[in-house]
């Protein structure tokens, strides 16, 4: 059992008159009148994403690690206060009898809080012996883990006990020793809430506290009360900070935000999930990037948030990211650029899309454009490709699609496919680059070298898990998703890198991104593609349509955002070919097609079927060229690059 933490000499009291000052300067009460007028603060991201990177098994108590792996946690906390936080969180989230009784540990309450507590203190205290910090720490208090009364088990007075056992032990030696302040994050009901609030008075008077609640996607707390009504009763029962945390992902936390700004004078706080979790290799990944999650610090505080920060999923990368996001919001705001290290004097305007590539130049002027696309072969001899693109040419294609390791298959290089298109055919690429095997490091020194031997345009993809493919064991990286990637692919075109460090030129990239408008959960795939728009992107390439109302669906909802579209066409050679696209590739394949290509009998008689299938998706898309539809491309099944010709309506060799 830890012995109760000594308040300190004189210096550590003075120390922590100074941290109230400040802490009091941090809460000071929004004005109605003028909501921007704050400051914003910069909290931490996520400690159990952290601690399960490291290898911490999910079936642990990421609790009690304070207690058997202390290096562990404090070199996670270093980690945020080095990346620019100014309150990191106690990790004690987890940390009461309701929790911690599935692992045994009901009776350890008190020792593993404040070990918690001296963990992220000596951290802070490291960092202040080594630079002038003000950094602060928050004990967290999170959700019961279990349901009070009358949905649940837990009685009230309960309730109130266990949260007042973790409040006791994070406050003990006060401020400078014990807590600072206190976060009460994740709480799924009101009922959950007031005792908490009501605990900290009880167990600690006189600290702050920042309370968040966690919401749906309509804005609701998980027991159903509105964002607005919720905010209301926090600030009436003595919050002295309110928001939302971990949820659905930061854009359902910026709307919850701007509904609660209205309704009260009390600081605000934001710290979102990076977005969704996606499975990739087993393992839940979040998938929005430190970029994008820069660009959610920048758009909540304009909305009004004082306190902002990360929950799940994010790590010191995106919390580094805000920092310099929020450091130059703030300079914008003061009129001080010249204070904020971005290098801005080095960022260059790229050529007009025009000048860029023939591409770029037929996506500006609103011209029909022809793709078809060639994957790589799986050796070193290329000859089929080069002289399926050499056929392509000559029919009058505009340009060769080349994807990049398709269903995370080993295959030669897309880039080095390209130039060899480029070099001895002739003819334009579009590069497909994937953010799977790759971290940001090799990501710009790809897309620099890609630049300079002539590559002019870029189809920024997530990519598919290694375990889609043939190596399954193959280790993904995923430091970016595709919205990051277009961010990268901007700043590069403006000369600069990702540290904003200038490369002594414009990349002069072709941006464009792709959608698949047949997806079963469009809205979020709507969402995700207003964010590439917002990130940079100049055009789309669509997944293989097979359903012209799923396209027309999918462009209306992007009307307000909407850049040029391009069609994927795809010619079918069978119905079990039609059969991989419906239940592999999750496309939308109509049941009036797979019956046609079950009716088409021989083997010619599906490839037939399939090219008439695929005139006919094209022939409309043609007819949607008013929303917006600039041109198709077609892949070329098993390498029949004539079939492709044949969807394409062009005739022989010229």
């Amino acid at each position: 059992m830890l012995d109760k933490q000594d308040p300190g000499t004189q210096e550590t009291r003075t120390a922590a008159e100074h941290q109230k000052t400040h802490l009091d300067q941090m809460f000071r009460a929004q004005s109605k009148a003028d909501p921007d007028a704050h400051s914003p603060i910069l909290l931490d991201g996520a400690m159990g994403t952290m601690l399960y990177a490291r290898g911490v098994f999910i079936n642990r108590s990421y609790d009690e690690l304070n207690v058997s792996q202390p290096d562990l946690v404090a070199a996670v906390h270093m980690e945020y206060l080095q990346a620019g936080a100014e309150i990191i969180e106690t990790n004690t989230f987890g940390a009461n009898r309701f929790r911690l009784e599935h692992y045994g540990f009901a009776d350890r309450v008190r020792q593993i809080n404040l070990a918690g507590m001296r963990l992220a203190r000596e951290s802070v205290n490291q960092l202040r012996e080594k630079q002038a910090s003000q950094a602060l720490v928050a004990g967290a208090i999170g959700s019961l883990g279990a349901k009070i009364e009358p949905r649940g088990r837990v009685t009230r007075p309960q309730a109130r006990e266990a949260f007042r056992d973790q409040v006791k032990a994070l406050a003990e030696g006060g401020p400078g020793v014990g807590a600072d302040l206190f976060i009460l994050e994740t709480m799924m009901s009101m009922a959950e809430v007031e005792e908490a609030i009501a605990a900290v008075k009880e167990g600690a008077p006189g600290l702050k506290m920042i309370v968040m609640i966690t919401v749906d996607e309509a804005g609701n707390c998980l027991d159903g009360t509105p964002a607005e009504q919720a905010a209301t009763l926090m600030e009436s029962w003595g919050a002295d900070a309110i928001g939302v945390n971990c949820s659905s992902g930061p854009q359902v936390v910026l709307e919850v935000i701007g509904r609660m700004r209205p309704v009260t004078r009390l600081p605000l706080a934001a710290m979102p999930n990076a977005g969704i979790p996606r499975e990739v290799d087993g393992r839940q990944i979040y998938m929005s990037s430190p970029e994008f999650m820069a660009g959610f610090a920048r758009k909540v505080v304009k909305a009004g948030a004082t306190f902002v920060g990360g929950c799940c999923g994010t790590t010191p990368a995106h919390i580094r990211a805000m920092k310099h996001s929020l450091r130059a919001l703030g300079a914008m705001e003061e009129g001080v650029h010249a204070d904020v290290h971005t290098h801005a004097e080095y960022k260059i305007n790229p050529p007009d899309l025009k000048d860029r590539s023939k591409i770029g130049a037929m996506v500006a002027a609103r011209d029909w454009i022809t793709l078809v696309e060639i994957v790589p072969p799986k050796g070193i001899d290329c000859s089929k490709e080069l002289d399926g693109a050499r056929q392509l040419y000559r029919l009058g294609v505009d340009a060769i699609n080349v994807p990049d390791s398709p269903r995370a298959s080993a295959r030669m290089s897309a880039q080095s496919l390209c130039v060899q298109i480029q070099q001895q055919v002739g003819i334009e690429t579009i590069l497909h680059y994937t953010c799977r095997d790759r971290n940001v490091l090799s990501i710009q020194s790809d897309l620099i070298g890609a630049s300079s031997i002539g590559l002019k345009n870029v189809l920024c993809l997530t990519g598919d898990p290694p375990k889609m493919g043939n190596y399954p064991d193959a280790t993904a990286v995923f430091d970016v998703d595709a919205i990051g990637l277009v961010k990268i692919v901007r700043d590069l075109n403006h000369g600069l890198d990702i540290g904003q460090n200038a490369i002594g030129g414009s990349t002069g990239f072709t941006m464009a991104v792709a959608a698949n408008p047949g997806v079963h959960d469009l809205d979020f795939e709507v969402r995700r593609f207003a964010m590439k728009v917002e990130a940079g992107a100049e055009f789309c390439i669509t997944q293989p349509v097979f359903d012209m109302q799923v396209l027309e669906d999918f462009l209306r909802r992007i009307e307000s955002f909407r850049i040029p579209v391009i069609a994927g066409i795809w010619p079918l050679t069978s119905l079990k070919n039609a059969e991989f696209m419906k239940n592999d590739l999750k496309v939308r394949v109509p049941d009036q097609i797979m019956s046609r290509m079950a009716n088409a009998g021989s083997v010619e008689g599906g490839r037939a079927e399939g090219i008439k299938i695929a005139q006919e998706m094209l022939a409309e898309a043609r007819t949607l060229g008013h929303m917006m539809v600039q041109g198709v491309q077609v892949s070329a099944p098993f390498g029949k690059y004539r079939a492709a010709a044949d969807v394409l309506g062009l005739g022989e060799d010229k």
